[in-house]
């Protein structure tokens, strides 16, 4: 399938690595790959852009996701109190004990393995190309994939920074369909 990508396109999955190395992520998921669509300097990006995405604020929400595993609002929706379990917690197993181990801090070496959403979107952006009768997957090929699905954790980024994800994948869907990415 990587035959079919383009130069800028095989960027993309190669700069998505990059992504999830700099994050300290031991995984390269849809959300590395939204942040490495952000970071080109293309037609698809400029339509990002022009629907409020920017890189620092997708690569902040990231950060900030990664930061405490628990969420707070999440847990309380089911009425756990974090702030509790995190005292009870503590004053059974020390300071700290829910915090994430120190390995999962370090920098990843080597490969880093694409998560099953990932790959799927990476699949989905073969079927938009075919579905466009391109030869070639481009960048916004990868972009309709990245934002194919719902579950994704890059459209779930994409919503919360603001943009409107079924605007953007019709605009990436007509600036495919023109060839102009």
């Amino acid at each position: 399938m990587f035959e079919r990508f383009t130069k800028d396109a095989r960027h993309v999955v190669t700069s998505a690595q990059e992504q999830a190395r700099a994050l300290k992520h031991h995984h390269i998921g849809t959300e590395h790959l939204l942040l490495s669509l952000l970071d080109g300097d293309n037609a698809t990006t400029r339509a990002m852009g022009e629907h409020g995405l920017t890189a620092s604020d997708i690569r902040e929400r990231i950060t900030r996701m990664s930061q405490d595993p628990l969420d707070p609002e999440a847990l309380g929706t089911l009425g756990i109190d974090l702030d509790a379990v995190r005292e009870a917690t503590e004053r059974a197993f020390g300071e700290g004990a829910l915090d994430a181990p120190a390995a999962r801090c370090r920098l990843p070496r080597g490969h880093i393995p694409f998560t099953p959403k990932a790959k799927k979107a990476l699949e989905l952006s073969l079927r938009h190309a075919i579905r466009l009768k391109q030869k070639e997957i481009r960048s916004g090929h990868i972009l309709l994939g990245v934002l194919h699905d719902d579950d994704f954790l890059s459209v779930r980024l994409a919503a919360e920074a603001g943009a409107d994800v079924r605007e953007l994948r019709a605009r990436i869907d007509r600036l495919m369909s023109s060839a102009a990415a």
